[in-house]
């Protein structure tokens, strides 16, 4: 049996602030205006300022990409933060290939768009709201995960 240890050899206490910190953050978004604050809606309507396809122009982009933008900066200022203050401002690396960073980061974009949001949005919001498509989403997101990690570790090197 694997022990909290290994699972966890840095600990588990930033794991639950963090997931308590991102609760409280869209608990008190929603409650104090209203508004769901998945991700994969931010990056459209940010794209709504300068693409001007129909696609980007649609009213649910136009008219809250404003407050998507400043929640999108807040969550760069956020990694900001983390990296001065917990990091020490040391540079940070993956040993992951760019190449598959992008395609990932396709496969990602890709997902949310096809599954109507983000992890963040159904995972976190959704699941909140108690939405059965949001808990569908996230098993399917999950069985994917899963699947993927599976698949790739035993990929040869």
């Amino acid at each position: 049996m694997t022990s909290e240890f290994s699972l966890f050899p840095l600990g588990w206490a930033h794991y639950l602030a963090g997931g308590l910190i991102i609760g409280l953050g869209v608990a008190l978004l929603f409650v104090l205006t209203g508004r769901i604050g998945g991700m994969s809606t931010v990056f459209s309507s940010t794209w709504s300022y300068g693409v001007k396809t129909r696609f980007f122009q649609q009213a649910r982009f136009t008219s809250s990409r404003d407050w998507r933008l400043v929640y999108a900066v807040g969550l760069i200022v956020g990694a900001l933060v983390w990296w001065l203050g917990f990091a020490d401002g040391a540079e940070q690396r993956t040993q992951v290939p760019v190449w598959q960073l992008l395609v990932g980061g396709f496969f990602v974009g890709y997902g949310a768009r096809l599954g109507n949001g983000c992890t963040s949005g159904h995972g976190i919001c959704g699941l909140g709201s108690l939405h059965l498509s949001s808990l569908y989403a996230v098993l399917t997101f999950m069985a994917t995960a899963f699947l993927t990690a599976n698949i790739v570790s035993r990929w040869p090197a």
